[in-house]
Formats: structure tokens, sequence, C-alpha cells
């Protein structure tokens, strides 16, 4: 009854919309209509008269029936015209239907428009393009990889070009040149992370207005948009380069004792899984015993063939569920670690993660029982320090060998667990596939290849080693920002796909974006059969088989989804043996996409493909293929996400076309072996469920759906919790890039300079404490001036400073600054000052955020294990975030304030300046005072009332020859006073 009356009221908010939607329909085919008798210029003219009426005052809405209607009339007169699109001939037969205006609407006004495949999305976007491109600004489209961004920018082109608009589309590898015209059309195409490359490199890596390629951020429509704001968002967008390594990478040389730890290990396992065997089909059986062995052999090789095979029993699966959820208490956590401890190593499917036992870590380093122990460093320098028997340069030795060791100690932990989560948990054609010598990684989602990308930490050069592929190079993050925090920038945002509903709830909290189902032209008549269980993989594949024979002798085209590469190829030699001809699309023929999709529709066609997410190509039917059924889709697994499982079955039945699809599964899938253990997979194999049999019922599938939406629900709230941590370094980068920006921009950034110069000085005057009741010392007074003289040539004495505060010191001190700088300014070339002045300003920038990113990296990394001290991480990160950020913009300004005498626009300026500041030092100096930094600025400020300018004797300073006594400590090394702090952040600071 609840469930009737929550279906009765469902969608009610889709159909308000409609509603709305109706009249609006009505009027822009009546104008469509009264259009037609135009001729071609007189329908192109409406693109100007549009456009005087926005400047005139009218807004986007009030025009939207009237322009709506003009690119509905244009895409009636190019019906019949032929066009190369990607170098096919296609013909265009396309009107827009009264479902696809519908649609156009929602997307005008920021919706996400859930449309079924087949529906033509791509024809529904270029009626809110077209309106939104009206008023002068950049309007964008999204898609998923770059074919699709270049056909569909073809495609449509020829409809914008018709109507007089102007369409570009980005590519990789454009040349900037290239990027900046089309960026300057009216409408652009492209790919997410090539919008969100050019955003970093124009913010964070361009150095004038002319190397930024980018307009502002208006309206943007995202096609599949759960792909690419759900999917995608988990991986940020990076620009790096290649990191200083000191030392070399320990990844080659670890590889072969935890390649021989690997095998030691499987064969334990299958020792184990041997002995368990042999307990249980006993005449008496030790089922206690024996299920403790099986449990050990599922921690340390949970994919373990035999245990597999054993796991079959559902006796003695019951029997492993059971003990697994009776040791995994908090009861028997000793227990449970002792198991551990038996073998080399434990695997955490869940987590991802693979941890060293004793055991382990023994046979790695026999000979060395600390192998794995870190250094307690604090105590170490605490009892050299006592050690007052000990020379300092032979102190300092030992510390310094200290703080290597624990530098190798650390690596070689480190890259250990990374091999051991590249053997155990990284499989290849699942994970990643080998192309060209590379390590390539698989989207999980979409089946594609993702070059360019790496994973982070050290776990793709461990990868690199297993497959026995050149290494490369760690990398350093130049620039970074996510998907999610990239597409929020825009002021309209809207999105298309044919399964957005699943996700709502997040599209609602983390981008403001209302999902509205729009209905398809012609009804759906797709039939969804029931899934189908089966024990094992293998009768699962073979029955898989047996189903595209019989579709195949039917004549009835086979679409078969796969959620692996691994899995696809499987299939394909299944296939082969067969006799079924076939063909295979999968991250390793991802060149022939859209070429394989177009013809899986034919008579008598059997495609095999890894997940149908943003395919983008719509499959139509061959002839004869609608008597036969239509396509029948066939899912081999089902995948985490629902949405995944919805686009696969949305691939048939388009416009009204006949449709089956079914899904296939086993016991043995990841979806059921990891979150449906000891539930209904247990259930299923207490019956008498046989090799070979079939299970099917409507109550199954639900049970898989309440799995699915578990894990939703969990990727969802880590993918929000992410969004959190980065919403902070988000504000960080938005005061730095807008800094930034503002210098480029600037004709003469000295503004800023002096914006900056003064933040610094006011500082220090409080540091110095100016701006405390109590007073200041002597010594702070001449800590102050000497900063300032050796920044600044301006010779600052102590009598200045008396009786002051910092309301009134540091616009005094600040005005003595720019008046040295009018010197230094009188010298230079007039047309190159703006460019130095920007290279001061933004190689601090640069230098200190490029550092500080590698920081809250390392910050967010290591912030976690705060919470086993009862700390919310996410506070305790802004915290840190807070302090580090303060320290960053410290080091920009104290950077250009370094920066601001000591560049110039070449040599001869600089040595004139010198010459100046130099002859104005000695003829207005003070009266017995050195001059702090051999110059100082030929302003009269200095010189006591009534006191005449006295010709003085440049002073020469003593040489001083320095001699290092100890080793020389790196930025980035650990601080030799023990603190703990690296050396920038303590002595060096």
């Amino acid at each position: 009854m609840i469930s009737f009356l929550l279906k009765r009221f469902s969608g009610r908010h889709y159909k308000k919309f409609l509603e709305k939607c109706r009249p609006v329909v009505a009027r822009i085919n009546e104008l469509e209509q009264s259009y037609q008798p135009l001729t071609d210029d007189q329908l192109r003219a409406k693109t100007d008269e549009f456009r005087a009426r926005l400047k005139a005052g009218e807004t986007l809405d009030q025009i939207l029936p009237e322009a709506f209607a003009a690119v509905k009339n244009a895409a009636r007169r190019l019906c019949g015209r032929t066009f190369v699109v990607c170098g096919q001939e296609l013909t265009w037969d396309m009107v827009h239907f009264d479902v696809q205006l519908i649609g156009g609407m929602a997307l005008h006004e920021g919706k996400i428009s859930e449309m079924a495949t087949g529906e033509g999305k791509t024809l529904v976007a270029t009626l809110p393009l077209y309106l939104n491109a009206l008023n002068g600004r950049n309007a964008q489209l999204v898609t998923v990889n770059d074919y699709l961004a270049r056909r569909d920018s073809e495609w449509m082109g020829n409809l914008y070009n018709f109507l007089g608009i102007t369409v570009g589309c980005i590519q990789q590898q454009m040349e900037s040149d290239l990027r900046h015209e089309m960026y300057g059309r009216d409408i652009t195409y492209g790919t997410a992370s090539e919008f969100g490359f050019d955003y970093l490199r124009d913010n964070g890596m361009a150095t004038r207005a002319e190397d930024q390629v980018q307009r502002d951020h208006w309206f943007c429509i995202v096609d599949e948009i759960d792909s690419i704001l759900v999917d995608e968002a988990r991986t940020p967008l990076i620009i790096s380069g290649p990191a200083p390594i000191e030392r070399e990478q320990p990844f080659t040389r670890l590889k072969p004792g935890v390649d021989q730890l690997m095998a030691e290990q499987t064969r334990l396992c299958n020792r184990l899984v041997s002995e368990a065997k042999e307990m249980l089909e006993r005449p008496n059986p030790d089922r206690q015993g024996a299920a403790r062995k099986m449990l050990q052999t599922k921690i340390g090789h949970p994919k373990n063939k035999q245990l597999l095979r054993l796991m079959e029993n559902p006796e003695w699966r019951k029997l492993l569920d059971k003990v697994d959820v009776e040791m995994n208490s908090d009861l028997n956590k000793g227990e449970l670690y002792a198991l551990k401890e038996e073998l080399f190593f434990s695997i955490d499917e869940r987590q991802h993660q693979a941890d060293l036992s004793e055991l382990g870590r023994r046979r790695l380093r026999p000979d060395d029982p600390d192998a794995f122990v870190l250094p307690d460093l604090a105590t170490e320098f605490s009892e050299l320090d006592k050690d007052n028997g000990m020379s300092l340069e032979a102190r300092e030795q030992r510390k310094l060998a200290s703080q290597q060791r624990y530098a190798t100690i650390s690596e070689d932990i480190h890259a250990i667990s990374q091999l051991l989560r590249a053997y155990s948990l990284y499989e290849r054609d699942v994970e990643y596939v080998v192309q060209e010598g590379k390590v390539m990684i698989v989207d999980e989602n979409t089946g594609r290849v993702m070059p360019g990308r790496r994973w982070s930490d050290g776990l793709h050069q461990a990868v690199e080693a297993k497959e026995n592929v050149m290494i490369e190079r760690e990398t350093r993050t130049y620039a970074t920002i996510t998907i999610q925090n990239y597409f929020r920038m825009y002021e309209k945002l809207a999105g298309m796909t044919g399964t957005a509903e699943t996700e709502a709830t997040e599209f609602q909290d983390i981008y403001r974006l209302s999902v509205q189902v729009i209905p398809t032209n012609k009804p759906c008549i797709r039939i969804d059969r029931n899934d189908s269980i089966f024990k094992t993989r293998r009768d699962k594949f073979a029955a898989v088989v047996r189903e595209i024979e019989a579709a195949n002798k039917r004549g009835q085209p086979v679409l078969v989804g796969t959620v692996s590469v691994e899995s696809s190829e499987v299939l394909s030699r299944m296939l082969k043996r067969s006799g079924v001809i076939h063909t295979v699309l999968n991250a390793k023929y991802h060149q022939q996409e859209a070429e394989i999709v177009t013809r899986a529709g034919q008579r008598g066609a059997v495609t095999i493909a890894t997940n149908m997410a943003g395919r983008g190509t719509d499959i139509k039917l061959g002839e004869g293929v609608r008597e036969a059924g239509g396509l029948y889709v066939v899912g081999t697994e089902r995948h985490e996400s629902r949405r995944i499982d919805r686009q696969l079955r949305g691939r048939c039945s388009r416009q009204g076309d006949p449709g089956l699809t079914k899904f296939y599964l086993s016991l043995e899938d990841d979806l059921m072996r990891l979150f449906l253990q000891g539930n209904l997979a247990s259930k299923l194999m207490e019956g008498s469920m046989k090799e070979g049999e079939e299970l099917e019922h409507p109550w199954l599938n639900r049970s898989i759906e309440s799995a699915q939406k578990k894990v939703e629900q969990q990727n969802y709230a880590q993918r929000k919790r992410l969004l959190q941590y980065d919403d902070v370094l988000n504000q960080q980068r938005e005061v730095v890039y807008g800094i930034r920006n503002a210098a480029i921009h600037a004709e003469r950034p000295k503004a800023i300079i002096f914006e900056q110069v003064e933040e610094e000085v006011a500082s220090r005057l409080d540091a110095a404490g100016y701006g405390d009741r109590h007073g200041v010392s002597e010594a702070a007074v001449e800590s102050f001036i000497g900063w300032v003289n050796s920044h600044f040539p301006i010779s600052l004495k102590p009598e200045e400073l008396a009786n002051g505060d910092i309301s009134s010191l540091t616009p005094k001190i600040v005005e003595r600054i720019k008046t040295a700088y009018a010197v230094k300014e009188s010298v230079e070339m007039p047309e190159a000052l703006g460019s130095l002045e920007r290279y001061v300003v933004i190689n601090a920038i640069d230098h200190h955020w490029q550092e500080h990113l590698t920081e809250m990296e390392e910050l967010r990394k290591s912030i976690g294990l705060r919470s086993y001290g009862q700390k919310d991480p996410l506070q305790e990160y802004k915290s840190e975030a807070y302090t580090y950020f303060e320290e960053l913009m410290n080091n920009v300004r104290l950077q250009i304030c370094t920066g601001l005498f000591r560049s110039a626009t070449n040599l001869q300026s600089f040595e004139n300046m010198l010459a100046i500041l130099a002859r104005n030092a000695r003829t207005v100096g003070p009266e017995n005072a050195p001059v702090a930094t051999g110059v100082s600025t030929g302003t009269t400020s200095a010189l006591p009332p009534g006191a005449a300018a006295a010709p003085e004797r440049e002073l020469e300073l003593p040489k001083v020859t320095i001699r290092r006594e100890l080793p020389k400590v790196g930025r980035n090394d650990p601080c030799p006073c023990g603190s703990g702090k690296k050396y920038k952040h303590c002595h060096g600071a």
C-alpha cells in the first residue's frame, strides 16, 4: 500500500515543469511555422535582431520562444543536405521534437535533462547554446572525449553557421594561439579536462595576458553529466612536472624481494586451503580448524582459485562466513591478529590495503631486525646534545647520518607497502593495461584508458616496477583543481544524461542542480528480464555464450557489457571456440570505438564492450532486426553503480524500437562477494543450489539493487568528504590566482607590489613590538632596521622609529621605499618596467604556491591519523591549512620585498641604479653613520633639520672569509635541532 502511494505521487515536480513548458512549446511551433516563408538570409538576420534586442534591455527568457523557433526552422532547412563530419559523409535528417524543445528549456534554466539514449541530446543542446551565445559571451559544451567534441562541433556547427553563430572546438595538443581563437568564438566544444587544464594554465602558469586563452565562465552544458561530474570527479586535474629527486627511487631495488614474498605467500595459501579441504573431507571433520585456515587464505589471497572452488559448497561457505564475522568482532581481535601474523602479509580488498606481518618483515630483512623500525630522532638528538665528550662537528655528522637513515628506512617501508598493493590488488587488464611500454590506467566507469593520468604516492611507480617497464620519475604539482570546483565557477551550469535520477541528491547538494526527467518522443517498449544468478563465473559465462549463440542463430544483434578488459577477453575466447563471429570494444581498442558501436545493431552482429558510459554513438537497427526482437543487451556483471547498468540497458530500444535486456551474475562476482557476503549469497548457498543451476526472481533483483545503493551512498560520502577538503584549498587558490591575475592584467603591477610591501612592513613592525603597549626592545628595533635596510636602500635609523606605532610608521617607511623606487624607475627602460614588476610578483607566487601544494598534499595524506586522538580530521585540516596559507602569503610578500630592488630589465639599468644610489649615499648620508647595505636613498628626509650635506668618503667593509664548519642542511631536510620540522620551517626560516 505504502509502495503504491509513493509511486502515485512520485514525479509530481517533473509533471509540474512539463505543464509549464507546454504553452511555450506551442508558441515555439507557431513561430517556427511563421518563419518557414522567410528566405535563408532573412532567417539568418534574426540572430542580429536578437542581439540588438538583448542590448536594448530584453532578457534571454523573453526571446527564448523566437530563438528556439529560429533554431528549429534552421534544422528543418538543413534536412536532406550532406555534410562531412570527421571524415564521414552524413545526411542531415533531424528536426527538433516537442520533447527536445522541453529538454532545451530545462537546460536553459540550469537543470539536468534526463533523456533516454537515442532521444537526440546532441541536437537538444543546440537550442540553449544558441540562445545563451547571443549575449556575446562564450557558451560551452563539455563532452566525455576529444572525438565526440570534434564530431559534435562539426556536425552541429552546420546549424550554428547557418544562423551566423561561430563555433569552435578544443582538442588535446592544440596550440595556444588556436585555443585562444576557439574560445573567442560564440560556442566552444571540448572535454572537461581540456577546459580545466586551460583554466589552470591561464591562472597558474601564464605570465602575460596574451598567454591566457579562456574568457569568463558564463554558460556550460555538460553532456553525460553523471559520468563527468560524479565518476571523473574523484580524480583532480593536475598539471605537474618532474620533482627534484635527491636519491634513486627504491622500487627496482626492492622488487625482487617482494616478488619472492608474493610467491611464498601464494604457496603458503595453497597449502592452507589444501589442508582445510582435507580436514573437511575427513569422516570426523575439524570444521573450526578448517574454517580458520580458509579465513587465513581469504586474508592472504582472496582470489585463490582453490578457495573459490571450496566456496561453491554451501555448507563450507556458510561456515567461513560465520567464522569471518566472529573473528572481526572486538572480542576476537587478538586471535584475528595472531592468524594474520602467521601469513607474510594480509590484504583488505575493501580498503585497498596490504600490510606486512612480522613474518613478512623478517623474510624481507633477515639480517636486520630494525629494518622496519623508524629511528627516534628526537631521543637520539637529545642524547647526542648531552654528550659533552663529542666535538660539535662529529655530533652534527652523527645527526645527519641519523636523518639519512630515517629517510632511507621510511622510503623503503613506503615503497614495499606500495609494491605489495601493486602485486596483490592491482590486476593487469582490470585496473590498468600496458601499452607501448607504459602502464595506462583504465577508468572503472567507462572502460576507457586515461592517458597521462598516474596514481599518486608512488603507487604508479610500483605498478611499473611490477610490469618491468620504465619507471618514470615522481612528479611535483604545479597547479591543481577538482572537476567539482572548476564547474562550480560557471554562472549557469546545466547537463544532459540518460541516467541522473539515481544521483539527484548529489547534484543538488554539490552543484545546486535539479534533475528534470524528459519523456521520450515515442513510448519505450524495451523488455527488462530478471537477473539470472549462477554459482560460479564459469557457469555464468557458459550461460551467456549459450544465450548469444541462440540470439545469433535467429539474427538478433547482441551487445554484451562487461566490467573489465579481462572479462571481455575471456568471453571473446569462449565465443571463438563456439565459432561465433564478434567484435571487442575495450580499453585496448579505444580508437575504433565509434565504428564498432555503429555496427552493433546490424543483423547477427555480436559486440563485446566494457562499460558503455558516454560512448556517444547511437546504435541504429539494421534491416530485419526489428522483426527479430531488436537489439539484445546482455550484462555479464552488475556494476557498483546502478547508473552504469542503466546506461547499458539504455543502448537498446531507442525511438520506440524493440529491445531486450538481461543481466547474468555469479556468486563469485566482486559485488556479490564483497557487499552481499553473509547475506543473500549465504542464503542462496544454504539451499540446494547445484553447479550450472540458474536462479531468477524479482526479489533477487531488489536485493542486488539495495547492495548497489549502499555502495553508491558510500562512494558519495567519500566524494563529498574529498570536496570538503578541496574547498579549503579552493579558497586559497582563489586568493592566490586573484593576486596573480591582477598582476598579469595590470599595465604596471606597481600598486600590487607596494600593497604587499606595506603588509610586510606592518607585519614586521607588529612582530617587533610596535603594536604592543609594553613597548619594544632595543634588539627588536635593531632586527627590524637590519631587515629593512638589507631589503630596501633607504638607510633607516633607530631614531626615526622613536615614539611611533604601526599606523604612523608604516606609511612613512613605505613612502621612503617608494621614493627609492622612483630612482630605480628613472634608469629602467619604461616599456619593460611593467614586465619586470610582473615578473617580481608572479615569480614569488609561483615558487611558493608550488611548494604549498606539495605541503598541502602531504598534510591531506597524514591528517587522517588525528582521528586516533579523537579529533575531527577535517577541522584539524582546516586549522593546519590556515597556518600553512599564512606562511605561504608571508613567504610571497617576503620574496616580493627581496626581489624589488634586486632585479632589473637589463644589467646596465641595474648598474646605473646602484651608481645613483651610491652617489646620493656619499653626498647626503648621515654624519658618522655607516651605510647599512653599501647603498641608500637620495632623499634628504634623513638629514637633521638645518644640517648641511657634507661629502663623505665611501666606506669599505672588511672582507670576510666564510668557513662552513657543519655540513649543509637542505631546505626540505629535517632540522638538526631535533624539532621534527623541516629546516625551512624551523631554524632555516
